[in-house]
């Protein structure tokens, strides 16, 4: 019996140990000038007896890891060497037997609905695909999605109620921007008011809200009113978590074209780790948590809650600018290099010793090329 099911190419860092159901393929809108991961594709959504079939295999399959777990004597737990026999014989075990491996391996309760908007479904059909899961899985405590701003905001507050109440957990949602010109010059297909109204339903459904900023969006030309507006948009949603994923222009994208044209001046590090704190200074009032969970921040260590945090969050980014100039350099690269997590690792004598050696090197070759090398290896992130 085939026990593949489909799975999408993406979902967010945090659900890294959920089990992932296709529950639409792609992006409905798919014309953001900055992403790539769905360009050349067209948006479809999956029929529900296809995605339950899904989910009835991943559960087949979770129930033969843990056949073979009481063979292994293992208690029928799914134990690091139930999961290192299930990766090391890949010519007999599938991506889905992987997927749920690892899934079991840490707790079994997450759940991700794939792809980019599966909140677009019908209200009807998602609550059945929830419940569904729900039955299958009585041990999953939590279920999550991607979900638009403007698609939420044409769900009513009744809709979306139920939804939390079928299982719906938390929706991620990408916000980028709450600077209306920004939002048009990078075909975001929302304005500042979508954000606005659909954020505000989900948080009164009582669904938990993890909205993404992407410092850096509106380059040189509207750096300043990208972080005022941004700041605007989320104390108006007090949304649960505020996730940062700085802009790296990428290769492929329409926003790379645009820059090669000259028509997008981006912003270097730095610049962005600036715009980074107007933002967090102009957040007031609200219990949201901020989180800089990814590669390209290039302080990762910026968490808290601004309500309570923001002087400590502040001084961690004043800090970082207080540092002589070749440190900060050291710190960009060991950061890039993905070998820094926190201004403290510039401790590590001989990680430090190590980068500046390269450092002093860049001294010595033509202006601009360690600048170059640095956005190469971002390429590497995306």
């Amino acid at each position: 019996m085939d026990l593949s099911f489909e799975q999408g190419p993406i979902r967010p860092p945090s659900e890294a140990r959920s089990l992932l159901i296709r529950a639409t393929r792609n992006c409905p809108w798919n014309k953001c000038a900055f992403c790539h991961t769905y360009r050349g594709t067209k948006f479809s959504l999956r029929d529900p007896a296809e995605i339950k079939e899904d989910i009835r295999k991943a559960g087949r399959i979770a129930d033969e890891l843990k056949e073979l777990s009481w063979r292994y004597g293992e208690g029928g737990q799914i134990t690091g060497r139930v999961v290192n026999h299930i990766y090391g014989q890949r010519a007999i075990y599938n991506d889905g037997f992987r997927s749920v491996a690892a899934w079991l391996y840490f707790g079994g309760e997450s759940v991700f609905l794939q792809d980019a908007n599966s909140l677009i479904m019908k209200t009807d059909v998602l609550i059945d695909i929830l419940t569904f899961i729900r039955e299958r899985f009585p041990e999953v405590k939590r279920i999550t999605t991607y979900g638009r701003s403007h698609t939420a905001a044409r769900k009513s507050v009744d809709e979306l109620v139920s939804l939390h109440k079928a299982g719906l957990s938390r929706i991620h949602s990408g916000l980028e921007s709450g600077c209306d010109a920004v939002l048009d010059f990078m075909r975001k297909g929302a304005t500042a008011a979508d954000h606005i109204k659909g954020g505000q339903r989900i948080v009164e459904a009582g669904i938990s809200l993890c909205e993404y900023v992407m410092p850096g969006l509106g380059g040189i030309r509207w750096t300043k009113e990208h972080a005022d507006d941004t700041a605007r948009v989320i104390n108006a949603i007090d949304p649960d978590f505020v996730r940062l994923r700085s802009l790296h222009v990428v290769r492929g994208t329409e926003l790379y074209e645009m820059m090669q044209r000259g028509e997008f001046e981006p912003l270097g590090d730095e610049a962005i780790l600036r715009e980074i704190r107007q933002f967090i200074e102009r957040l007031d009032g609200i219990g949201t948590t901020l989180v800089s969970d990814h590669i390209l921040n290039l302080l990762e260590e910026l968490e808290g809650r601004p309500s309570e945090d923001k002087p400590k969050l502040l001084a961690t980014i004043d800090r970082y600018f207080s540092l002589p100039e070749q440190e900060r350099i050291i710190y960009r690269l060991g950061r890039r290099m993905g070998l820094f997590r926190r201004l403290d690792d510039l401790s590590n004598q001989e990680t430090y010793l190590k980068l500046k050696g390269i450092v002093d090197r860049y001294a010595g070759e033509e202006p601009g090329r360690m600048e170059r090398d640095l956005a190469e290896a971002m390429q590497n992130y995306i």
